[in-house]
Parts: C-alpha cells; structure tokens; sequence
C-alpha cells in the first residue's frame, strides 16, 4: 500500500510523514514544492508538486492508494479531480465543519467518489504563540473575552490522527471532530503559559474595538471579525472537549505540557 502525504514540508503534513514512519509504513511518497527542504529517511520518496499547482500533480498521485490531503480549498476540484484519474481509492482530508472556510474541501471530497474520511480541526495550540510579543516585551495579554473557553489541539496530534487513520481500517466515511483534552478559558490559557515560564502574566481585558484595531493589518477586516465574535461566541457557549484523540492513538497533549515544550517561544 503506497500513501501520499502532501504539503508534506508544512507544518502537519511533515509530521504525519514521520509519524507514518513512526508506525511502520515503508511505502511512503511525500509531496512537497521545496523537497530540497525535507530530511525524510530512505523509504520516504519525495517527489516535488503543489496543491496550488495542480499540473504538477498527476504523476505525484500515480500508483498511490491513500493520500492525507492538505488544506488548500482554492483548487480543490482540480486536485480530487487527478486523484480520482489516479485511482486513488481513500483521502484522509483535513477540513472542518460548516463554520469553518475549509468546510468546502470535505464537500469536494464526498462528491468525488472516491472512499474518504475527514478530519474537522479546531483552534491549534500552536495560535497561541500570537501572544508571545505581547508576553515577551510587556508580560501581559491584551483581549477582550477572558472567559472565552475553547479546546486547542496540538498539530502533532493531528498528524497522529491522520497517520493511524492511512495505517488503519474501518475509518470509510468517518468524520472525527479533532479537539485538545480540555477546555479552558483564554485567561486559564496565560496561566499555563505563565507556569511553563516561570513568571506572573497578566490578563489584560480591552473593547473588541480595541483588539480588533490592533490585529486588522494582520488578519484582514473579515477575518479579524470573524475572529473576535468567535471569542464572544465562546463565553457562552464553550467548545466542548472531545476524546477522539485518545480513542484513536492512545493518548492527547495537555495544554499544560505543549506549553513547557515549547517555553522557548515565549521568552
């Protein structure tokens, strides 16, 4: 069984890669447009291509069983299209639900044909080193919800998911809703951060006017709304936590120990 790992040099698809090797397989192919970038070991065969270039794509899917697909929404009829030419017989797609602009890749995938599981992805752990200037230089964070709670997830446990998904059997037309272990606010969110550093953080609560100023160069006028009501959105209505993590691979990362891995990034 070969399986195709794309945007296998960003940051999930390259861990699945490893955790494909990890697992055993030793029939991988890894799609990547800089390949000069990977350090892959031997029975990786990395071979050069691009979602956002779709003519680089049917001979990267030649002969390929499974295939983890990345997110990339602006072609993705022409992607499924070359996977369904390829005979390619089950994607493991990361997308997400009806709230999330990436809904349309599950979408694409379902009318495809071709056998599918999908993978809903929420808020990564790794967004919260948004703050780590703010940390950093002033030792405060600046938001307007500090009681806005929601589940981050680790993209290592992602990649984990996908992996035992590929290697796996009875995960046709599954759809797993991928969250952390817990659900904490965005104040208890600094708590963790200021416990792995080792010093007192404080929460800073600011207008959504303010906040939204401040992040609109970044992320865009719709982006940086949709954002924001989503802080809102979440003071009454939690994410709910779910165990798919663990039942799947055995175990989850905590917020708590994701944040003492990653220290460094905040000092």
């Amino acid at each position: 069984m070969t399986i195709l790992v794309t945007g296998a040099t960003g940051n999930i698809g390259r861990k699945v890669v490893e955790h494909l090797v990890d697992l055993g397989a030793d029939d991988i192919r890894a799609l990547s447009n800089h390949p000069e970038r990977t350090a892959f070991p031997p029975e990786v065969e990395v071979v050069e291509g691009y979602l956002r270039r779709p003519s680089s794509l049917p001979a990267a899917f030649e002969g390929i069983d499974r295939m983890y697909l990345a997110p990339a929404h602006e072609t993705i009829t022409e992607v499924i299209d070359s996977a369904r030419r390829a005979g390619i017989e089950h994607i493991v797609d990361l997308s997400g639900d009806e709230t999330s602009t990436w809904q349309p890749i599950a979408q694409a995938v379902e009318k495809s044909g071709i056998g599918w599981t999908h993978l809903y992805a929420y808020e990564f752990m790794e967004n919260a080193t948004d703050w780590a200037d703010q940390i950093r230089t002033t030792n405060e964070v600046c938001e307007p919800y500090p009681d806005s709670a929601d589940a981050p997830i680790a993209m290592d446990d992602i990649a984990r998911v996908a992996a035992t998904v590929l290697l796996g059997t009875g995960h046709l037309g599954a759809t797993y809703k991928l969250t952390g272990p817990e659900t904490f606010t965005r104040a208890q969110r600094l708590q963790y951060l200021a416990e792995a550093i080792g010093r007192d953080l404080s929460f800073v609560t600011v207008s959504p006017d303010e906040l939204i100023a401040r992040l609109e160069p970044v992320m865009g006028e719709y982006f940086v709304r949709w954002f924001v009501d989503g802080l809102a959105t979440r003071v009454e209505q939690p994410q709910v936590a779910t165990s798919t993590v663990a039942d799947l691979t055995g175990h989850a990362t905590t917020f708590a120990s994701w944040a003492a891995v990653n220290v460094g990034l905040f000092r």
